[in-house]
């Protein structure tokens, strides 16, 4: 099949492809960026969704943030718990689902992450253009809604 006679949904399926690629490269670049801290990037993700977080949530609210699984999410929050980076705190709405919360380490642990990933980020940025960024975000997002529309409808 020639380029002439794709549909949008092979384009798709190739931007799909590519995306699996580029995740799992994010994922490793991640793990070793932040491995002097201690961290993955699974733990640095969840402390990022602690930190972004408007307030204190429970596992189940940061686990619907990221898109993750909460079993999964509960596990890194208890290895982060053991590490002293979060801990619990009493919900006032909910016996059972405690509040995740930052730790002053937690904290510290977060900010030096970010200290290391900001040059990096920006050395990945450069040559690209801004409007392509931008660009590649908002499909991004549109395909996000797509997906998660869909499992609103099973």
């Amino acid at each position: 099949m020639n380029a002439n006679t794709r549909t949008s949904g092979d384009a798709l399926t190739d931007l799909i492809l590519d995306l699996f690629r580029v995740n799992n490269l994010i994922l490793t670049w991640g793990d070793r960026l932040v491995a002097p801290l201690g961290l993955t990037s699974a733990r640095w993700q969840i402390l990022g969704a602690v930190v972004a977080a408007d307030r204190p949530q429970p596992v189940a609210w940061l686990a619907r943030d990221l898109g993750a699984n909460r079993q999964n999410v509960q596990r890194i929050v208890n290895d982060l718990t053991k590490e002293g980076l979060v801990r619990f705190e009493p919900n006032p709405h909910h016996r059972r689902a405690h509040l995740v919360v930052l730790t002053d380490k937690g904290q510290q642990t977060y900010d030096d992450a970010i200290s290391l990933y900001d040059p990096r980020v920006n050395a990945l940025a450069d040559g690209f253009p801004l409007e392509d960024i931008r660009t590649a975000g908002r499909v991004m997002k549109a395909l996000r809604k797509k997906f998660e529309g869909d499992e609103n409808e099973e």
